[in-house]
């Protein structure tokens, strides 16, 4: 077998040497060997000058190979075209075993042939007779059936090599800034109710008007607002995992100063400075989440910090049902956001950082080459564990550096105007920002307003109670997005999208019946209430998220995502604020009528502008939007 492979080296597989490169065209482009060789660009490899294009298609650098044996392999394929000054093998494609090599340059080689691209006298491996050429490929059977040649470097398999006990901290301690965030929005109404009461605020000041009562509930959504801008200017320089450092703090601290408010200007201050860590947070946790998590279960985990969200809004219900009786409760319900944060930052403190973000700096010139490598792989070893191996762990460096290597774009750092330049960039910006303000624009904040009238109007005694209500909703919205985060990474996000704006669109439309004229109905207004919200849970409420901290390049991805969190929160706050003046002016029935109508509208974006990325890596979807 060893001579059977010697052999392969200095005749057969010179054979191969077109089957890595791009040379045929479309038509070997098009194919996917191993699950893995996404779509790339005819032609690209055949000279330097456009060498930096296959990076970004999965092709890697010769010098990127790690093993000694891998780069003998490597140039003893390239030898076959040491004559072809313009097809010097610079790049190699690492997921493809040897004999699909050889297939591929036949075919690669023919198609040249046919169109006049190629020397026939030049071919590489011409002397070699056909026989040759089929003992070569029984050789290459041979070896492989005995596991003696493997591919150049394993396929995407490699993403399957994980622990429990490296993945998790990776996710949870950042996904705690989207309990923070949820713990907010449940906390927030029976803080409220606390503060303004004359028996239990235990202030002198409680007796707010609408206009101080609006401000203390929606100053968290203005502090996201500037949290999200903030987040757009010095994300790519502070780095995901210490941009969740700092929102941890600014959680800890706003909560405190809100806690602790001795007049309302005081509490106001401690609202906005909790929002920008709202702002801060839910940027940085999907960009960390996304960049970190196994290819394999990047969907779920992402999806499952949607599940956190509504985990923090059930435990703000549950703080808020314990202290709504008790003297100065509102200030325990603030308060209790303290420990939480400390947590957080405590374990985002001992996480590495993310290693797409170490070579991204590195490659711009802000941090030296080898010193963010080491630190690259140091860091990935922590994230994927022992069960990786160290060759598995290189070749992923490998791939990724040289997909940063090609997007970086220069030293420079991204500016605003970059997000709308080129094709990709403005293709993933209209994705990602679509979705964020699709989530909002399709009347979730609306529908769960008129929860409680819908229920009591059918009859339920829970109704009567508004933290009930919320604590019933507030569950089911757990079950179901806990559906979305079994399903998303096996049935895909696409089908997710569409089967729940479906049914966001059908109980908008039912709840537009009920206001008009099946008032007499009551069930159809739960029925429909329950779907809205079991839609919108599967879909909208984690895939948003999901996407945008799939599609975007990753020398965008910093002031992207800023970007579409600054989207997301800007259309909430439109939503919020419309929404009273639009029921006045048209009706109950019509303005769920008008969502229902933007909802169909947001069926027609994700059926034909949405991609599937279940299953890609970051740098295979980043591929596949710039086709």
């Amino acid at each position: 077998m060893a001579a059977a492979a010697g052999s392969l080296l200095s005749a057969g597989l010179t054979a191969g040497a077109a089957g890595l490169t791009k040379a045929a065209g479309s038509s070997i482009a098009a194919r996917s060997y191993a699950g893995v060789v996404p779509v790339g660009r005819a032609g690209a490899a055949r000279s330097t000058s456009n060498a930096n294009a296959n990076s970004s298609s999965g092709w890697i650098p010769m010098a990127k190979l790690q093993s000694s044996d891998e780069k003998k392999m490597a140039n003893g394929f390239s030898n076959g075209w040491a004559s072809l000054s313009d097809r010097s093998l610079k790049w190699v494609r690492p997921h493809l075993p040897l004999h699909l090599l050889m297939e591929i340059t036949e075919v690669a080689l023919e198609e040249e042939e046919e169109h006049g691209t190629m020397d026939p006298s030049s071919r590489p491996g011409q002397s070699l007779s056909s026989g040759a050429k089929m003992q070569a490929k029984g050789d290459v059977a041979d070896v492989e059936s005995e596991g003696l040649i493997e591919p150049l470097i394993s396929s995407g398999d490699y993403d399957k090599s994980w622990t429990y006990q490296s993945v998790v901290p990776p996710f949870l301690f950042p996904a705690l800034g989207g309990l923070l965030f949820g713990y907010d929005i449940g906390a927030t109404g029976g803080a409220v109710l606390s503060l303004t009461s004359a028996d239990v605020s235990g202030t002198t000041w409680f007796n707010l008007s609408s206009i101080e009562t609006g401000l203390v509930v929606s100053g968290s959504l203005y502090g996201a607002l500037l949290g999200s801008i903030l987040a757009f200017n010095v994300a790519d320089s502070l780095g995901r995992r210490r941009e969740l450092i700092v929102a941890a703090i600014t959680y800890a601290v706003g909560a405190a100063v809100t806690g602790l408010a001795p007049n309302l200007p005081i509490l106001i201050a401690g609202r906005l400075i909790y929002g920008t860590a709202i702002g801060l947070a839910m940027h940085a946790a999907p960009c960390y989440i996304s960049e970190t998590a196994p290819t394999d279960i990047r969907g779920t985990l992402i999806s499952l910090k949607e599940a956190l969200i509504v985990l923090g809004i059930l435990l703000g219900y549950l703080v808020g049902s314990l202290e709504i009786s008790t003297l100065g409760g509102w200030r325990v319900m603030f308060g209790a956001a303290v420990p939480m944060a400390a947590l957080m930052g405590l374990g985002v403190f001992w996480l590495p950082p993310s290693p797409r973000w170490l070579l991204l700096r590195a490659v711009q010139g802000k941090t030296n080459l080898a010193e963010a490598k080491s630190q690259a792989m140091n860091a990935l070893s922590k994230l994927r564990g022992v069960k990786r191996g160290q060759d598995g762990i290189d070749a992923e460096l490998a791939e990724t550096l040289a997909s940063v290597e090609n997007g970086a774009g220069g030293s420079q750092e991204t500016t605003f105007g970059e997000l709308f330049q080129g094709n990709l960039n403005r293709k993933a910006l209209l994705i990602g920002g679509g979705l964020v303000f699709l989530q909002q624009v399709t009347g979730q904040p609306s529908v769960l307003y008129y929860a409680a009238p819908i229920l009591q109007s059918a009859g339920f005694s829970a109704a009567a109670d508004a933290t009930n209500v919320s604590v019933l909703l507030g569950f089911f919205k757990l079950i179901m997005t806990l559906f979305a985060v079994v399903y998303v990474d096996k049935v895909g996000r696409r089908p997710l999208l569409i089967g729940g704006v479906t049914g966001i669109v059908a109980s908008l439309l039912l709840l537009s019946a009920y206001y008009s004229f099946a008032s007499g109905v009551p069930v159809l207004a739960v029925g429909a209430l329950l779907l809205y919200v079991g839609s919108y849970q599967v879909s909208f409420g984690p895939i948003s998220w999901l996407m945008v901290s799939e599609v975007f390049p990753l020398r965008t991805r910093g002031k992207a995502l800023s970007l579409t969190t600054l989207i997301n929160f800007a259309s909430n706050a439109v939503v919020a604020f419309s929404f009273a003046p639009i029921q006045d002016l048209i009706g109950v029935s019509a303005t769920f009528l008008l969502f229902g109508l933007v909802g169909v509208g947001a069926f027609f974006f994700v059926f034909f502008k949405v991609p599937e990325t279940k299953g890609l890596s970051l740098e295979q979807i980043e591929s596949k939007l710039s086709e």
